[in-house]
């Protein structure tokens, strides 16, 4: 592990233990457990459901992203996704977009680096409808202070990922582009990754593709907004759709943010800063936070051990392997 990996996943680990140290100091903690020892069980299986739904509507969603380059059957993509998800539950700074591009990668034959490109097309398209949801139930909802300074910073950050993708997609149309495949062309190696990158990133000037990228994306979200709502009800806290919609997002925004794995911390912080914008007792907020993220983090640990487990730790006859991930091909 380079000396920039370590600095980064010790940046990551101590933002999140100071984001749990701010959250544990503005909460009773034997309360809130004692809400969550009351939780209705009916409402909890409901939580599960969703999520479990929004993890398959996201497993659709990549699938049509790699159509238009290659068509992946749907039980490997689950597969490869939630080996990714399960990656990004012990690993710092997302590597498991990284990891989960390796793998689909290396078992259907297709370049890394396109594989990387459907994964950032994705990754922009779902800050997009987070930022866009974010701001609609911020409108509607009439929040001000620090959760509308955030979702102004998404906004802004939106603005530019979509800016940056956009020339990725017509990079070879720019001026200048000749000169830049020249000098790009001296490393043939990095010539041919950047090619395949591009490869993978032109599946955003699809439009219909883009569009399907998109409702299945608010459809993703809506899963998850239900399972918030769900989740309130079973601690007796009754959120709004509304405020389940700021919940969900805030916390999506709140893991662009530099932390331990699986965003332990930062994720919990930002679902307690929204319920006391929105006026709502802290411990059954952080109830609320501490149930949706557990049961995310079951889910996607779970069926990523078990996809693990079919798939192996190298591909069968082959000599990928996921210490390859960061390499790309």
């Amino acid at each position: 592990m380079s000396v920039r990996a370590v600095a980064r996943a010790l940046l990551g680990s101590v933002i999140s233990i100071v984001a749990l140290a701010l959250v544990l100091r503005s909460v009773d903690l034997g309360r809130t457990v004692d809400v969550i020892r009351t939780a209705s069980p009916v409402w909890l299986a409901l939580v599960t459901a969703s999520i479990g739904i929004d993890v398959l509507i996201r497993t659709v969603r990549w699938q049509r992203l790699l159509a238009p380059i290659r068509a992946v059957a749907f039980g490997h993509v689950l597969g490869y996704l939630l080996i990714g998800y399960l990656a990004n539950n012990v690993l710092p700074a997302r590597l498991g977009e990284l990891v989960r591009s390796h793998y689909l990668g290396d078992r259907e034959g297709m370049s890394r680096s396109t594989t990387l490109g459907t994964v950032v097309v994705e990754r922009v398209v779902d800050t997009a409808v987070v930022v866009a949801i974010a701001a609609l139930a911020i409108i509607v909802l009439n929040v001000r202070g620090i959760v509308t300074g955030a979702v102004q910073v998404g906004a802004a950050v939106v603005a530019l990922l979509i800016v940056m993708l956009a020339i990725g997609v017509a990079a070879h149309r720019l001026p200048g582009a000749g000169v830049a495949a020249a000098w790009v062309g001296r490393w043939p190696r990095l010539g041919q990754a950047v090619g395949r990158l591009r490869g993978g990133l032109a599946v955003a000037g699809r439009p219909r593709t883009l569009a399907e990228a998109l409702i299945l994306s608010l459809i993703a979200w809506g899963a998850t907004m239900l399972a918030f709502a769900a989740a309130g009800q079973a601690v007796g806290l009754e959120l709004r759709f509304g405020e389940a919609a700021l919940m969900s997002s805030g916390v999506a925004l709140a893991s662009a943010i530099p932390a331990g794995p699986g965003y332990l911390g930062t994720y919990e912080l930002a679902a307690f800063k929204i319920a006391e914008a929105l006026g709502r007792p802290a411990e059954p907020a952080f109830a609320v936070a501490l149930i949706v993220h557990v049961t995310i983090f079951l889910i996607t640990s779970g069926g990523g051990l078990v996809a693990l487990s079919r798939l192996g730790w190298r591909r069968a006859g082959g000599n990928g392997s996921v210490a390859g991930a960061a390499r790309g091909s």
